[in-house]
């Protein structure tokens, strides 16, 4: 049977549009969608359990996949197929879940799972933009008890002007790159990169996109009610005692309130904050805590929260002591590793990165291998987030999304200030060493400071700075945080993390957790961080006020030349002999590629010392020596022969040509070794290329008076000279020769 389907359609102008629809696949699943842009297609699923798990959280699991056969492409490398996500996905995994777990309800613990794949590519459609869409389009046409629909859009400006989901051709030529999440009232989720902007310039992008994502989730709404809304299903809430939580409250508000007052450091708030919880706990009985002690921790945890942020909201206190503008203590320093080609601490309150620099060619580049995305990366960062910073121990389970997540926020905020001419391909890896509070920022500044140890030539310096926002609706106050710590970061209402130079912002990471809030409360909380940005920018700068101008003794300098495509094969030699045994000899690192612009080969040579370069350089210079016709040369006599001697030109070691034996004199020359000796330096001068030998031509005596009385031999006859035709008739004719032997 047929199936019927259902569809809606979202105009996203300039001839472009995005269709969803359901009916036709994966209908065993809670809700499915097939989301189509042009040629891009992709299949969200989504499935919840109907039993609660035993957990207090939401065990809700977002996967995005791309597969290669959307692309008609196999899997790189040994085993063809699809194996863990790239950091791609899993970037975009984190854009989808970021916006989708704060809307379902709080004691909801089923386990959630939310399957995004990329089925067809369109080379013209960043697949990402409409994962948001898909994911909560599917949740739509479920029964789970979820809050509204939401949609997620990239937005870019090209020429002044703001465009919804660019392509990548029109993303490369864009000062903005930014994915907005929200719902049809609130922005909840922003993140992108941008040419050192404006706070302003940004909340209008951000105004812009939210205007094309109402019309996204009304068209889900269409499309609920098309396709026939489940009645929201049913599911055992967590216990709650109004009586009990008002107990608690009352036993750990003031003493809450009064040890967050006291501004003391992480570890001593946090045992005495763990006293408190024991006190209370002990004034009940072993059974009473058996039967509700879940509730007793859950409801302390509401009543401290509600006493650090009246804190704050009603005296301008922070935990710390701070006032909510200021900046924790900072020291910085740089060249701290010796054998690391840059290298820098940054340390800000309780939270530390080590950051390093590495400098290599381009065979070094981050090679990036997506279905919807090949290319490679001459910049990038690494971030490590181990457990010893926070003082715990847990497993070690390899890089988490949390760390693929940072670094790429922090490698956004960088990258822009990597000049187009630089040389190398950069890397930088921040080893967090202690958090709390930001260390994707503190990588940031770190990265920075690396960077400018390194030599490299920085356009401008980077700074960044975690934010937050306390706000109460009913009073209408509102606090924001400046350089927030770990605690603050879960109990604020917007966190957001913005960096940039003093000339505007980079990049930016914000997760907004109340509903509603305004653009004037945005833009105020993204000045105050600019304030903090050029604070903490101004202690990066009095460590190293800017680029060392060369790289350092131990770090390899990177020089470039160009060559005509017809000299690489001579560079490289059969089977890579010559270039292996020059890299070899002279202790370098070289590596060709070709221009297919300008139809040049580009020559990288990566060494440290100037001697082993130089000696590249040299033979480069005589790969591509041409001598001029007519003009004179010195050359050295490599090899000594019976018809002449092989020389050298000394403007292009390795470059050679045979000086034959009649060119050594005007005399007549029976032995080579009476002219001229092995090792010896003359002066020959440059016929071009012979047309009778047509081999190149240098002669010694072309530049020697003529002896006296000289006469030149006068040229011989044809016949005498060998012409075939004159051969051919002094034989006998062909009747009057020997027959040949029969040998049949």
């Amino acid at each position: 049977m047929i199936p019927k389907v259902f569809k809606e359609v979202i105009d996203l102008g300039d001839g472009r549009e995005i269709s969803i629809e359901t009916g036709k696949l994966a209908k065993q699943a809670h809700g499915s969608v097939v989301v189509q842009s042009g040629k891009c297609m992709m299949l969200c699923t989504v499935v919840s359990n109907y039993k609660q798990s035993d957990v207090d959280f939401l065990p809700l699991t977002v996967d995005y996949r791309e597969k290669f056969a959307a692309a008609g492409r196999y899997p790189g490398g040994f085993f063809k197929r699809e194996a863990r996500p790239s950091d791609g996905e899993v970037l975009t995994m984190r854009l989808v879940d970021r916006v989708l777990r704060p809307l379902f309800p709080k004691d909801y613990h089923a386990e959630t799972q939310v399957m995004i794949q990329l089925m067809s590519h369109d080379e013209n459609v960043m697949p990402d933009a409409m994962a948001g869409l898909a994911a909560s389009a599917a949740i739509q046409l479920s029964d789970f008890p979820f809050e509204c629909p939401i949609s997620e859009a990239r937005v870019a400006r090209v020429n002044g002007e703001f465009i919804i989901n660019p392509t990548r051709t029109q993303l490369a030529e864009s000062d903005i790159d930014m994915m907005i999440g929200a719902s049809a009232d609130s922005v909840m989720m922003v993140e992108g990169e941008m040419d050192e902007i404006s706070e302003e310039e940004m909340a209008d992008a951000i105004k812009f996109a939210h205007e094309a994502i109402k019309a996204q989730c009304a068209a889900q709404v269409r499309l609920a009610e098309a396709f026939g809304k489940k009645e929201t299903r049913e599911y055992e809430p967590e216990r709650e005692d109004a009586d009990l939580e008002k107990k608690v409250y009352d036993m750990a508000y003031d003493k809450v309130y009064a040890i967050a007052k006291a501004g003391s450091a992480k570890h001593e708030r946090s045992a005495s904050f763990a006293e408190i919880k024991d006190e209370i706990k002990a004034t009940f009985s072993e059974e009473e805590l058996e039967d509700f002690g879940d509730l007793v921790s859950k409801y302390y945890r509401k009543a401290e929260k509600s006493a650090i942020r009246n804190l704050t909201l009603d005296e301008g206190l922070r935990l710390d002591g701070r006032q909510t503008n200021e900046i924790r203590p900072i020291w910085c320093e740089i060249d701290y590793l010796p054998s690391t080609h840059g290298s820098s601490i940054f340390t800000r309150g309780e939270t530390q990165a080590l950051a390093t620099v590495t400098l290599g060619t381009s065979r070094d580049a981050n090679k990036i291998d997506m279905p919807s995305h090949e290319g490679e990366e001459n910049f990038y960062l690494h971030y490590n987030f181990p457990p010893f910073c926070t003082g715990e121990a847990r497993p070690l389970r390899g890089t988490s999304r949390r760390e693929v997540g940072h670094g790429n926020l922090a490698q956004r905020g960088l990258k822009g200030m990597i000049p187009d001419d630089c040389p190398y391909t950069v890397r930088i890896v921040s080893e967090v060493l202690e958090s709390n509070g930001s260390s994707s920022m503190a990588t940031v500044c770190a990265g920075t400071m690396a960077l400018m140890d390194a030599g490299v030539q920085m356009i401008r310096p980077v700074s960044g700075i975690a934010m937050g926002l306390i706000s109460d609706a009913e009073s209408g106050k509102y606090a924001v945080l400046s350089d927030i710590l770990g605690d603050e970061d879960h109990l604020g209402d917007m966190d957001f993390k913005v960096t940039g130079t003093d000339a505007g912002i980079t990049a930016c990471q914000m997760d907004i957790k109340v509903k509603g809030l305004s653009y004037e409360i945005l833009v105020n909380a993204l000045q105050q961080a600019r304030d903090g940005r050029l604070h903490i920018l101004s202690k990066l700068t009095d460590t190293i006020a800017q680029p060392n101008a060369d790289v350092k003794e131990h770090a390899p300098t990177m020089v470039t030349r160009r060559i005509p495509n017809e000299f690489i094969g001579a560079l490289i030699g059969p089977g890579g002999k010559v270039i292996q045994e020059m890299q070899k000899e002279t202790e370098t690192t070289i590596v060709i590629n070709e221009d297919p612009v300008t139809e040049e080969g580009i020559v990288e040579i990566l060494g440290v010392g100037k001697a082993g370069i130089d000696a590249v350089l040299a033979k480069i210079d005589s790969l591509l020596f041409k001598p001029e016709k007519g003009s004179i040369y010195e050359v050295k006599v490599v090899k000594m022969l019976d018809f002449g001697a092989v020389v050298e030109y000394t403007e292009a070691p390795g470059n050679e040509v045979l000086l034959h034996i009649s060119e050594l004199a005007w005399e007549r020359t029976d032995n080579v070794t009476d002219v001229v000796k092995m090792g010896e330096v003359l002066d020959v001068k440059y016929f071009g290329v012979d047309p009778k030998t047509r081999k190149e031509k240098v002669s010694r005596k072309a530049i020697l008076p003529k002896p006296e009385g000289y006469v030149a031999r006068p040229p011989r006859d044809d016949k005498r000279s060998g012409g075939r035709d004159n051969r051919r008739d002094d034989r006998k004719p062909r009747e009057d020769r020997k027959p040949r032997e029969d040998k049949s």
